[in-house]
């Protein structure tokens, strides 16, 4: 193999790589000034960092494909296969992408944080309950009953939600509290 043929792909790739590296430090940066300017916990920051590394892993796999010279013919064959699969496992599970996908919106555009106490009108199951942590395909809220709920993060961006007094919930749960200390053990 001759280094001198490849020159020009190997510029092509080193450039792609350094930009693309760029492009993803600018976006973490980003994406964590946003995070401190709307006090987002750390750990749902690295949930959209996860995803900023995805994105610009699966753009320099697929610049680094065309860089160095896959035939589109076969390139073209080879995608369509390739999508023709993901397009049915993403069908049979469409309610998982969109909520990955409403995770992330959720992040920079949900009014709501961990440990606010949330109302979720719903005509079928209403809800309502502290929000104690939001994941990429769903929420969990610790409710009055003391039951924890996965409510899933899609359902969140359909439906009507709004902010209680959490005082209310606390006060609630040290009545329970209080109650069940009033019982006989075994």
């Amino acid at each position: 193999m001759n280094i001198q043929e490849h020159t020009l792909q190997l510029i092509e790739s080193a450039v792609l790589i350094l930009v693309l590296l760029f492009i993803r430090v600018m976006l973490k940066r980003t994406v964590r000034n946003f995070a401190k300017k709307i006090e987002r916990l750390e750990h749902r920051t690295g949930l959209i960092m996860k995803h900023v590394d995805f994105g610009i892993f699966f753009f320099m796999v697929l610049g680094l494909i065309l860089i160095w010279g896959v035939d589109f013919r076969n390139l073209g064959l080879a995608m369509s296969s390739v999508f023709a699969v993901i397009g049915i496992a993403f069908f049979a599970q469409w309610s998982i992408l969109s909520n990955v996908t409403s995770g992330v919106i959720m992040f920079f555009t949900f009014p709501y944080k961990i440990g606010d106490y949330i109302k979720i009108h719903d005509k079928e199951m209403p809800l309502e309950g502290i929000i104690e942590d939001i994941k990429t395909f769903h929420i969990i809220l610790h409710t009055k009953d003391n039951e924890i709920v996965t409510y899933p993060n899609s359902m969140m961006l359909q439906k009507g939600v709004s902010i209680v007094n959490v005082e209310e919930f606390y006060e609630q749960q040290h009545e329970l509290d209080k109650n069940k200390e009033g019982l006989p053990h075994e």
